[in-house]
């Protein structure tokens, strides 16, 4: 099993993330989108990231000075979305935007008590759901797999509680 972390030297950083804004600029211009500086301060501030939900992205915009209409940032993710550069992803209360060139398809551990999330990738997982995805006549073309429980500190935490009872 693989849990997914990138380190990547700051230079090699900047290009991959040129390559993935050209990739992302081609697509609109394909499917006749428009792009506009402001769309792509938007995808550049969530290209940076892992993972981020609108508002972080709104104020990660506004702290650089980027403003952005909360409808724009909407549309904007909504359409990385569709054309699979992102994907979202919906954890308690608010929608968290996966960024799929810093990581590819990947499952998520989540506690329910504290909201702690762990990504992770294993190839046994990815093999057994093509195997059934075959088996009933399907091309995968997107997975989710969320597993919720209690992190470790969560459980210590309850564990103790109980004891003490």
């Amino acid at each position: 099993m693989k849990v997914a972390a990138m380190r990547v030297r700051p230079d090699r950083q900047e290009q991959r993330l040129e390559e993935e804004i050209e990739r992302i600029r081609t697509s609109f211009g394909r499917t006749r989108q428009n792009w506009s500086l402001q769309r792509e301060r938007i995808i550049r501030a969530f290209l940076q990231e892992e993972h981020i939900t609108i508002r972080e992205l709104y104020g990660r915009l506004n702290r650089q000075g980027d403003r952005a209409p909360l409808n724009t940032i909407y549309r904007t993710m909504r359409v990385l979305c569709e054309k699979g550069f992102a994907q979202a992803r919906r954890f308690g209360e608010e929608t968290q935007y996966d960024n799929l060139f810093a990581k590819g398809d990947h499952d998520h551990l989540i506690c329910t008590k504290c909201g702690y999330i762990v990504e992770f990738e294993d190839a046994t997982i990815e093999r057994l759901r093509q195997q059934v995805a075959a088996a009933n006549g399907f091309h995968l073309t997107a997975q989710n797999l969320e597993l919720y429980g209690l992190c470790a500190d969560c459980h210590a935490v309850d564990a103790g509680l109980l004891h003490r009872l």
